[in-house]
């Protein structure tokens, strides 16, 4: 680990990197992306700007940081459907598994998640690729899972498996970004995962659940 310079940071500046990173996260979680300020970020560490800038070369450096480690965590995303069964019982608890790992990761991560879909949705392309990299550790695995049914005969052939799979992980990113707000439509989580579920199957088998 390196300081912007190119120095080797020893064990106590690594500390001092990660402290900085750790206060960064908890203010992003309470604070607007645009309002955090180095000052600020340093304070709360209980060092200085001068320290901070040892480190990341401002705010914006620091948060793409944290979410292309969060990125990195992603990958395990792809467990939730890579080789799964999407038969029978089998399949809705595929179905079931996904959801709730996928609005987990969501909910974990919901600070870092909302300023990386704002700086995508500003055309900025680091933070488009990171979104991309976390959607495609879903939506790879899923796209093989429904050319695989497909090629069994399962679902029908006219069917594009990466239109399926990217529409059903684009459904799945917006619930997740929205879950707060679901309560306010008099939704409760536990009701949510259960119809985002029942969707999900619907659109990879075609097919209700056997449950």
């Amino acid at each position: 680990m390196r300081t912007v310079d190119g120095r080797v940071a020893g064990r106590r500046g690594q500390a001092t990197r990660q402290k900085l990173l750790d206060c960064l996260s908890e203010m992003l979680s309470s604070s607007p992306y645009r309002d955090v300020k180095v000052i600020d970020v340093a304070r709360k560490a209980g060092t200085s700007p001068a320290t901070f800038y040892q480190y990341f070369p401002d705010v914006e450096g620091a948060v793409l940081e944290i979410a292309e480690r969060m990125a990195a965590e992603s990958s395990s995303l792809a467990g939730l459907t890579a080789g799964r069964s999407w038969v029978g019982k089998a399949g809705w608890q595929t179905a079931q598994e996904l959801v709730d790992g996928f609005l987990e990761f969501w909910r974990k991560n919901d600070a870092i998640l909302r300023v990386v879909d704002l700086g995508a949705a500003e055309g900025d392309k680091r933070f488009a690729k990171i979104r991309m990299k976390i959607l495609n550790s879903v939506n790879s695995p899923l796209t093989d899972s429904v050319a695989d049914l497909q090629a069994k005969g399962k679902v029908d052939k006219d069917v594009n498996p990466a239109a399926i799979a990217g529409s059903l992980v684009v459904m799945l990113a917006a619930a997740a970004s929205h879950q707060k707000g679901f309560s306010s439509w008099g939704v409760k989580q536990a009701e949510l995962k259960p119809h985002l579920a029942l969707l999900t199957y619907l659109g990879i088998t075609g097919k209700k659940p056997a449950k």
